[in-house]
């Protein structure tokens, strides 16, 4: 497996993470990747929203003094991010990244997106336990009603940023640079999504949507796409490489989620 993992690697210069203002005071501040111009892209804001949601269900938030600064990397592929004593909370390893780039010698592992991620860091030395699940997953657990699918339309494409100009003027796709709440309510239009946006992918079988992965470009490694769905029971990951052929080979197998294991993983304790 591990011989595996690395052939999904691909070499690549280290993004540089985007630079914020800290607190003034003792906080845990939450670490997700923002495009460099400024704009914010869909999957990886989720992170804020998703940790705020879940803070809020004790009245917490992210601006509380707390006893011992902390960071969180909890949505998204950016444990090359991950820095010493780091707590990690849903987050998976970047295939495209080289293996060179993660330096964390120490981290504080609650949950992984998926077992190639768990296998990585095993790998390195780190203690895993067997909890998966992309915290974006939680959304309708923590929304209640808010967000209802509606059958609108026959189908909808989520493109990853890289993909956006490959699609650029089409109807029924989803910018994943609107508003989070806009690209959920869009993708729970369709009775079909089709995606090369993960969390597109992740946001639909949230919900109980059928989605199939398309694959229009090579600039994105499958490596965190097949971390999501071997996590999810799915080893038999099948994807399309046009939208004609996605729409005929319909969405992935459904699988059963329960939110428990994940919410009951969240580190709490860094919020004394």
């Amino acid at each position: 497996m591990l011989k595996r993992i690395r052939t999904l690697f691909e070499a690549a210069p280290r993004p540089q993470p985007p630079i914020a203002a800290p607190l003034p005071y003792r906080h845990v501040s939450l670490f997700h990747w923002r495009p460099a111009n400024g704009s914010v892209n869909f999957g990886d804001h989720l992170s804020h929203v998703v940790v705020a949601r879940v803070l809020g269900l004790r009245g917490l938030t992210l601006d509380d003094q707390v006893e011992q600064s902390a960071r969180l990397l909890a949505i998204g592929s950016i444990l090359h991010f991950a820095a010493h004593d780091d707590v990690v909370w849903g987050s998976g390893v970047n295939g495209k990244v080289p293996e060179s780039a993660f330096t964390a010698q120490r981290l504080d592992i609650r949950a992984v997106r998926g077992p190639l991620t768990e296998e990585f860091l095993r790998s390195r030395g780190h203690r895993v336990p067997m909890v998966y699940g992309d915290p974006a997953l939680l959304v309708p657990h923590l929304f209640g009603g808010r967000f209802r699918p509606t059958a609108e339309k026959a189908h909808v494409f989520v493109p990853n940023l890289h993909d956006l100009r490959l699609v650029a003027g089409k109807s029924d796709v989803v910018s994943p640079l609107a508003g989070w709440n806009t690209v959920v309510a869009e993708i729970l239009k369709a009775r079909l999504v089709l995606a090369s946006s993960l969390h597109g992918l992740v946001i639909a079988e949230a919900f109980g949507l059928p989605a199939r992965y398309v694959r229009l470009s090579e600039t994105e490694n499958l490596f965190k796409y097949r971390d999501y769905y071997y996590g999810t029971g799915r080893t038999d990951f099948e994807y399309a490489t046009s939208i004609p052929q996605a729409l005929e080979m319909g969405g992935m197998p459904a699988f059963d989620f329960n939110a428990r294991p994940l919410l009951d993983a969240f580190p709490w304790d860094l919020w004394r």
